[in-house]
């Protein structure tokens, strides 16, 4: 095998966790995870794929946005109608900037590209037979 492959790290595609594969065209890092898989498909479960950094990244800033609404509806009870409203619009703020975050576009572009990848695909099956 060589050194180029020995030292790949890529992501499990039923579990997501990195690891090296043992020889060229691994996609599990583990046989349980191997199995399972070949079962979900098999019953027509299969689970979709693993999220990437980029969506565990936003998943993070989204639960912490829940986060911090939760703590601010909580803090804004019984203050002035000014204050409460100030602090809200704060809040309504960070959600912006999640909403307008670059990991998203990155996302949505990746999900078109692998939608139209598939098309050309279908396109290629049908145009086969």
């Amino acid at each position: 095998m060589s050194l180029y492959f020995r030292f790949m790290v890529v992501q499990c595609q039923k579990c997501g966790k990195d690891y090296e594969p043992k020889r060229r065209g691994g996609k599990f890092c583990s046989v349980s995870c191997r199995v399972v898989q070949h079962q979900l498909i098999k019953r027509g479960e299969v689970w979709g794929k693993p999220a990437s950094g980029d969506e565990r990244y936003l998943v993070d800033k989204l639960v912490a946005v829940g986060r911090s609404a939760t703590e601010v509806l909580a803090q804004v009870e019984g203050l002035p109608a000014v204050e409460a409203v100030r602090q809200l619009q704060a809040l309504a703020k960070g959600w912006a900037e999640v909403a307008n975050n670059s990991i998203i576009e990155k996302i949505q572009y990746n999900e078109q590209q692998e939608i139209n990848a598939q098309t050309i695909r279908m396109k290629r099956i049908r145009g086969s037979k």
